[in-house]
């Protein structure tokens, strides 16, 4: 049993262990609240391990963009014409460095 336990319990700590830890708590307040005959801590314990639970499933959903509704608009103008850019000779090349 101690085998088989000790590599998921492992694996699930490293994942997540904020959520893990939670349950864990939990799970102890409410184990001691029920075999104690101490209600409130078992309702304390039992209310905790939900909220680890919904922790950890918050967690797990994918995380989704939101696409804008209407496509953003241009800050320039469109050009009238579309000419190149004039293409640089190495002379012109080696001025603009030096400056």
């Amino acid at each position: 049993m101690n085998t088989l336990l000790r590599p998921v319990l492992g694996l699930t700590y490293r994942k997540e262990p904020l959520s893990s830890f939670i349950l864990t708590m939990g799970l102890v307040d409410a184990v001691i609240g029920g075999v104690g005959g101490q209600p409130s801590l078992l309702v304390l314990g039992t209310l905790t391990v939900g909220i680890a639970i919904v922790i950890r499933w918050k967690l797990n959903q994918p995380y989704h963009l939101q696409s804008p509704q209407t496509p953003p608009k241009g800050y320039l103008p469109p050009s009238p014409t579309l000419e190149p850019l004039p293409v640089l000779t190495h002379e012109q090349r080696q001025k603009r460095r030096k400056r």
